[in-house]
C-alpha cells in the first residue's frame, strides 16, 4: 500500500510538471469556449448607459429604479478612442508583437505589481523597524532635503571604519520617514544606491523591494537596476520592468525587459528579440551572449552559447551578474584588475564556488560586510567539503583548532597562523574579524601578553567588549591593549591622566604618532582624560581638536538637536577612504562625541578602539 501511495504521488508530481511545461510552451485560456471571440451584437443600445453614482468608500452604486445596461466603449477608429496624432499597427505588426507589447498597446499594462489591499505605504519605507534594532524613523522628517541628500550623494561608499560601515549600514535600512519635500521613492534609491557603493548589495535589494513596483521612480529605478546587478539577481528586476514597460528606451532596459519577457513564458519571442539586439550592437557582443545564455535557460527555447572571452578586457556590473548567474566565472586576469566591488560582491553570491567566496570574504569581513559569525559558517562549510584541498582547507584545519584546540597554547598557534597568513593590513584584520570568538576563549595571562593587544583588536572587532575587558589586569599603563579597552569600556571610574597618554606616546611607533592622535581624540571625545591633559597633549601631538569646519558643525548640531539618523549620516560623510590614514583626529574626535552625545555610545567606543588598532 506505502509503495503504491509512494508511486501515485511521483504520478501526480510529474502530472503537473508535464502540465506547466505544456502551460509554459502555449498558455491555456481560462476563458469557456467561444468568449475568446466576442459575438457582433445584433443592434445597438438604444439608450445611453446609466451614469453611476460614486459612494464614500468609492465604490460604483447604482441609482434607485435603474436597470443594468451594458457599457458601451467607443468604435475602434473614432476621434474619441484614438489620440490625435497615434497610428494603428498593421496586421503583420501585430502578430510580430509579444503578449506584453500588446498590453501596453491596448492599455492593459498594470500600474502597479500589487492588489489595491495589498499596496504598502510609502510613509516609511524600510527594512529594520525600530524596534528590530533600526534607527527613529521620523529622525529625517523636518530636515532639509537638500542635506540629506547631499550626505547621500557624497558619499562614495567604503568607510575606513568596519564599526562605521555597520553603523551607517543600520541606520540607511531602517525605516525612515522621507525628508519633507523629498519624493520617499527617491529617498529609497538614494539610501539603495550608497548601500550598493558600501558593497551591500544583499540591503540594497531589500530596501528597492519594500517600494511596489508602481511606485517607481527615475531614481529609484536606477538604484534598482544596481542592486540587483550586484547581487546577480537578474530576474528580480522583472517586476518593475513589467510595470513599468516601455517607460525607458536604455540599452540596459531593452535587454532586460526581453529576459525578463523569456523568463514569463515567451521564450521563443524572446530569444528571436535578443538575436536582433545582438545584430544591432545593442550591448557589446560577450554582454549578448551572456544575456542569451541567461535567457536560453527559460521555458523550451533552450540553446547553447558558447562564451568566448578573447578581446575582452574589462568587467562590467551586468558582464559580472549574467557570468555568474549561469555558473560561470570571469577570468582570473579580469578579477585581478577589477574595482573592489566584484570582490565583495563575490563574498556572498551563493551560486559561487565556496572557496571564490573565501577570497572575497578576506576583504568584505574587515571592511563590516559580514560578521564574524557569518565568517564562521563560510569556513564550516570549506572544512565539511571533501573535494577542497589546498589553501583554504588548510585555514578552515586551522580555523577548528583555533577553536577547539586541546591546549591555550595550540589554539593560540593556530589564531597567529591565520593572522600572519594575511597578505595585506585589510585581509589581516578580516582575519581577526574570523577569529574573534577564538580570541574570547583564550584564558588572560602573562603567557599571552605579547599578543594581547591583537587579541583584545579580534574581541573588539566582533563587539565582545565584555570578554575584552577580562585582559584589563594584563594590560601595562600606555601598552596599545590598555589603550583599547580604556576606550572599549563601557564606563570610566576614573579620567585618564595626562602621564599615562605621555606612556602610550613613547611606546608609539605608528606613522606621524598617528595612534597617539587617535587616542586623546577618542578620550576628549568620551570625556575620559583630564581636563587640562587634553591642550597638553594635543600641543605634543600638534593638533587642534577646537579647529572647526562646516562638517564639524553641521555634525555638532545634529547632535545638539538629538538627531542619530543625521548625525550616522554626517560620520559616513566623514569616515570614507580605504585607510585609517585618510582619517584625520578632528574628524574622529566629532564623530565619536557626536555619536555618543545622540545615544550611541557603544558604537561611539567601537569606533575610537578601532581607530587606535588600526591606525
Amino acid at each position: 500500500m506505502k509503495r503504491n501511495l509512494i508511486l501515485l504521488a511521483g504520478g501526480t508530481v510529474l502530472a503537473l510538471s508535464s502540465a506547466l511545461v505544456v502551460a509554459q510552451d502555449a498558455p491555456e485560456s481560462l476563458l469557456p469556449p467561444g468568449f475568446d471571440r466576442p459575438r457582433p451584437s445584433a443592434t445597438r443600445a438604444a439608450s445611453p448607459a446609466a451614469t453611476p453614482t460614486v459612494t464614500r468608500g468609492g465604490n460604483a452604486a447604482t441609482p434607485a429604479g435603474s436597470v443594468s445596461v451594458p457599457v458601451v466603449q467607443a468604435v475602434p477608429g473614432t476621434a474619441a478612442a484614438l489620440p490625435a496624432g497615434v497610428k494603428l499597427p498593421t496586421l503583420q505588426e501585430l502578430e510580430a508583437m509579444s503578449p506584453e507589447q500588446l498590453d501596453e498597446l491596448l492599455g492593459l499594462k498594470p500600474r502597479s505589481d500589487m492588489p489595491a489591499a495589498a499596496r504598502r505605504s510609502l510613509r516609511q519605507v524600510g527594512v529594520l523597524a525600530s524596534y528590530e534594532g533600526g534607527l527613529p524613523a521620523g529622525s529625517l522628517a523636518r530636515q532639509n532635503a537638500a542635506l540629506v541628500k547631499a550626505t547621500l550623494d557624497g558619499n562614495k561608499g567604503p568607510l575606513v571604519s568596519r564599526w562605521g560601515h555597520i553603523l551607517l549600514r543600520r541606520a540607511l535600512a531602517s525605516r525612515l520617514d522621507a525628508p519633507a519635500g523629498m519624493n520617499p521613492a527617491d529617498f529609497a534609491g538614494l539610501r539603495a544606491a550608497l548601500l550598493v557603493r558600501m558593497g551591500e548589495g544583499e540591503a540594497a535589494r531589500a530596501l528597492v523591494q519594500d517600494v511596489d513596483a508602481g511606485n517607481y521612480t527615475d531614481v529609484l529605478t536606477r538604484a534598482a537596476l544596481d542592486a540587483y546587478a550586484f547581487t546577480a539577481d537578474v530576474t528580480g528586476i522583472c517586476p518593475v520592468t513589467s510595470v513599468l514597460g516601455g517607460a525607458r528606451k536604455d540599452a540596459e532596459w531593452r535587454v532586460l525587459r526581453t529576459v525578463c519577457q523569456a523568463f514569463s513564458g515567451d521564450g521563443a519571442a524572446a530569444m528571436a528579440a535578443l538575436d536582433r539586439m545582438e545584430g544591432g550592437k545593442v550591448w557589446p557582443k560577450i554582454d549578448m551572449l551572456l544575456a542569451q545564455k541567461y535567457a536560453g535557460a527559460a521555458g523550451s527555447a533552450r540553446r547553447a552559447v558558447t562564451i568566448e572571452w578573447d578581446g575582452v578586457n574589462e568587467l562590467n556590473p551586468w558582464r559580472y551578474a549574467f557570468t555568474i548567474a549561469v555558473g560561470l566565472e570571469p577570468p582570473a586576469e579580469l578579477l585581478r584588475n577589477a574595482p573592489l566591488r566584484y570582490t565583495l560582491a563575490s563574498a556572498t553570491a551563493p551560486m559561487l564556488p565556496l572557496t571564490t567566496r573565501a577570497a572575497g570574504a578576506d576583504r568584505a569581513a574587515g571592511l563590516g560586510i559580514l560578521s564574524s559569525a557569518a565568517m564562521v559558517d563560510l569556513y564550516g562549510q570549506i572544512y565539511a567539503q571533501e573535494d577542497i584541498t589546498g589553501e583554504w582547507a588548510d585555514r578552515a584545519a586551522l580555523l577548528r583548532t583555533a577553536y577547539t584546540g586541546e591546549t591555550p597554547d595550540a589554539r593560540m598557534a593556530a589564531i597567529s597562523q591565520l593572522w600572519d597568513g594575511a597578505d595585506s593590513p585589510q585581509v589581516r584584520y578580516s582575519r581577526q574579524v574570523l577569529t574573534a570568538y577564538a580570541a574570547a576563549r583564550m584564558p588572560p595571562g602573562s603567557a599571552f601578553a605579547d599578543q594581547s593587544a591583537d587579541l583584545i583588536a579580534s574581541m573588539l572587532a566582533a563587539g565582545l567588549d565584555g570578554n575584552a575587558l577580562r585582559w584589563a589586569e594584563q594590560a601595562d599603563v600606555g601598552s596599545l591593549a590598555w589603550a583599547q579597552l580604556v576606550l572599549a569600556a563601557p564606563v570610566r571610574p576614573t579620567p585618564v591622566p595626562g602621564s599615562a597618554l605621555d606612556s602610550f606616546y613613547g611606546n608609539d611607533e605608528s606613522d606621524n604618532y598617528r595612534k597617539s592622535r587617535f587616542l586623546l581624540a577618542g578620550l576628549a571625545a568620551l570625556g575620559r582624560v583630564e581636563q587640562g591633559a587634553v591642550a597638553d597633549f594635543a600641543d605634543k601631538v600638534e593638533i587642534d581638536l577646537n579647529r572647526q569646519t562646516r562638517w564639524t558643525r553641521l555634525i555638532t548640531q545634529a547632535a545638539d538637536a538629538n538627531n542619530p539618523v543625521l548625525v550616522v549620516l554626517l560620520a559616513g560623510l566623514g569616515m570614507q577612504g580605504d585607510g585609517w590614514d585618510k582619517m584625520t583626529s578632528v574628524h574622529l574626535y566629532h564623530i565619536v562625541s557626536a555619536l555618543n552625545r545622540v545615544g550611541l555610545s557603544a558604537e561611539a567606543r567601537m569606533i575610537a578602539a578601532e581607530a587606535v588598532a588600526r591606525a
